[in-house]
C-alpha cells in the first residue's frame, strides 16, 4: 500500500493528461500477462481503500497540520536508513553517506526526525528500495503484478518488497502490538497526503487500472536508470 501511495499523485496527473487524448483500442499488454487476475486484486485493493483507509485518513486530517507534518517527517526519517543501505548496495557511496548523515542529523537535532533539518541544510532526500537495487544489479523486472494490500508491483519488485519489509527498522520494535500500531500510523499518515488523488483519477474518465499500471512500469524503469520520469524524490 505504501508503494502505491508513493507515486499516487503523479499517477493522477498522468491520468488527467491521458484523458485529453482518445482512448486507443485495448490490447493485451506484453508486461501484464496476468491482467485478469491483477484487475481483480486491484478492485479488491480499491474497495479496501474506500471502505477503510480513506475514512480513517479523513479523520486523521483533523489533526493539526504541524503535528501531521512532524509525524510524516518521523516516518520519512526512518526510511532514510534503508534508502542509505540500498544506495550503498548500488555503489552510490556518496548518496548512501548522505542518507545516513540525514538520519543522524534529523534523529538528533531534529528531535527523532519530527523536524526535517537535513533538507534545508542541503542533504537531498532520495528514494531507493531493494527492487531498484535488484534492477541496478541487472535483474529483469518480470511480469507486472498487483499485490493484495501493497498494490502495483512486478515480480522483481515483489521479491524486493520482502527485503524491504524484513529490513524495515519498525520490525525491530517490541512488543508486536506497538510495532503494528506504528506501522498502521505510517500507512494512515501517508494515505492522508493523497486524499484528493482518487478524485483526480476518477475525473480523468479513462481506464484507471491501465493508467496506474503504465505509470508504475514507466516510473520504476526510470528509477532503476536514475532518470526523472515520475520523480525521484520520495
Amino acid at each position: 500500500m505504501n508503494r502505491l501511495l508513493k507515486f499516487a499523485s503523479s499517477a493522477a496527473l498522468a491520468a488527467t493528461l491521458s484523458a485529453c487524448a482518445t482512448a486507443p483500442q485495448q490490447t493485451a499488454h506484453p508486461r501484464d500477462p496476468m491482467e485478469g487476475f491483477n484487475r481483480g486484486v486491484y478492485a479488491f485493493n480499491k474497495g479496501l481503500d474506500k471502505a477503510v483507509l480513506t475514512p480513517v485518513a479523513k479523520g486523521y486530517n483533523y489533526v493539526p497540520a504541524p503535528i501531521r507534518k512532524g509525524i510524516g517527517n518521523f516516518f520519512a526519517n526512518i526510511g532514510d536508513v534503508m534508502i542509505g543501505v540500498n544506495n550503498l548496495l548500488q555503489g552510490k557511496v556518496g548518496q548512501g553517506a548522505s542518507d545516513f548523515v540525514r538520519f543522524a542529523f534529523n534523529s538528533t537535532f531534529g528531535l527523532l526526525g519530527f523536524i526535517d533539518i537535513a533538507t534545508p541544510a542541503g542533504l537531498e532526500k532520495h528514494n531507493e528500495d531493494f527492487g531498484q537495487t535488484f534492477g541496478k544489479w541487472g535483474v529483469g523486472s518480470g511480469p507486472y503484478v498487483v499485490l493484495p494490500f501493497f498494490g502495483p508491483s512486478t515480480v522483481r519488485d515483489a521479491v524486493g518488497l520482502v527485503g524491504d519489509l524484513y529490513a524495515d527498522p519498525i520490525n525491530q520494535v517490541d512488543p508486536k502490538s506497538d510495532r503494528y500500531k506504528i506501522a498502521g500510523g505510517r500507512i494512515v499518515s501517508k494515505r492522508s497526503e493523497f486524499l484528493d488523488v482518487q478524485d483526480i483519477i476518477d475525473a480523468a474518465g479513462k481506464d484507471e487500472y491501465a493508467t496506474v499500471r503504465d505509470f508504475y512500469l514507466n516510473r520504476r524503469d526510470s528509477l532503476v536508470k536514475d532518470s526523472t520520469i515520475g520523480g525521484t524524490e520520495e
